[in-house]
């Protein structure tokens, strides 16, 4: 076994565990009850099995300039879902779609 098949391997891996990820995001959006559950599926397992499957691509493919263009989608979706996330709980809560008494804007400061 070469370098190359270990990277194939490790690449396949990698684009199997993001697509899993994918997919519990997709069945969070569907199964949780309100909005600011659905953000959560839509943000955090999404953003992972983005990221994974970049580098299941960028291990598969090998190549310098898709690599780095691999890199920059990766960066640019780090920086972008995050605010879409909150600019969709903004105009949830705006619109009256999230209840004021699930919002705990305090709860940090109480002691555990």
């Amino acid at each position: 076994m070469t370098w190359t098949d270990v990277l194939d391997v490790l690449g396949l891996v990698f684009l199997l565990l993001g697509a899993l990820l994918c997919l519990a995001a997709a069945i969070g959006l569907l199964r949780f009850p309100d909005l600011l559950t659905r953000m959560h599926a839509g943000t955090k397992p999404q953003i992972l099995g983005l990221l994974l499957v970049l580098v299941g691509v960028g291990l598969r493919s090998r190549s310098g300039l898709d690599v780095g263009m691999l890199l920059l989608i990766g960066v640019f979706q780090l920086l972008t879902i995050p605010a879409g996330s909150h600019m969709v709980g903004r105009a949830g809560f705006r619109t009256g779609q999230v209840a004021p008494t699930d919002i705990h804007p305090g709860r940090r400061d109480e002691p555990a």
